[in-house]
């Protein structure tokens, strides 16, 4: 593997992490409805686990309501359970062909919680980069004790590496201090 081969996974690998931490954050709920609550909740439907957005569309009415409308209505009762199950803290309502989740406006305790919880989830991704760092030099020090590249070129590397780190943990952190503003706002 060449040195630009192991820059450009390691990169890779960093983005990918930046779309987890953003997934990850789009499933915590905010005091108004989004479709990416539940969007990525696994439903048991069929005899095997899916995504709730492979087996109804998700909907938002107005600011604080979620709609489902399942296309086959023999899963209702699977997205109902799955709802349940999960750590929305949000009951859902079946009305016949649809199921409506009420999004109840967050109190400041519940507000503080979810700030902890963002916290970890962007700590987390920082990890995950920090690893991926630490693989990135592990594959450029073996390059160059193969002798494959020279010094130079490791130093150079590490310093690429080093600021590929920089910029996707301040992603990281652009992105976390734009939901605690979401979860702060009232």
């Amino acid at each position: 593997m060449a040195l630009d081969d192991v820059l450009l996974e390691g990169e890779d690998k960093m983005m990918k992490a930046i779309e987890f931490v953003k997934t990850e954050f789009g499933g915590v709920r905010t005091g108004k409805a989004s479709p990416d609550l539940v969007n990525n909740l696994t439903v048991v439907a069929y005899d095997t686990h899916m995504k709730l957005k492979e087996v109804a569309a998700v909907t938002i009415p107005d600011a604080r309501m979620v709609m489902i409308q399942p296309w086959d209505m023999g899963t209702v009762d699977a997205i109902r359970k799955a709802i349940e199950e999960s750590k929305l803290g949000i009951s859902p309502v079946v009305d016949g062909k649809v199921i409506r989740l009420p999004i109840p406006a967050l109190s400041e305790e519940r507000r503080q919680d979810l700030v902890k919880t963002i916290r970890k989830m962007a700590e987390e991704g920082r990890v995950a980069i920090r690893g991926i760092r630490r693989t990135a030099l592990d594959e450029a020090k073996k390059l160059q004790k193969d002798g494959d590249i020279t010094e130079d070129d490791l130093k150079s590397a590490e310093k690429e590496v080093q600021k590929l780190t920089d910029q996707y943990n301040g992603e990281i952190d652009k992105l976390l201090t734009a939901k605690e503003a979401e979860l702060m706002k009232v």
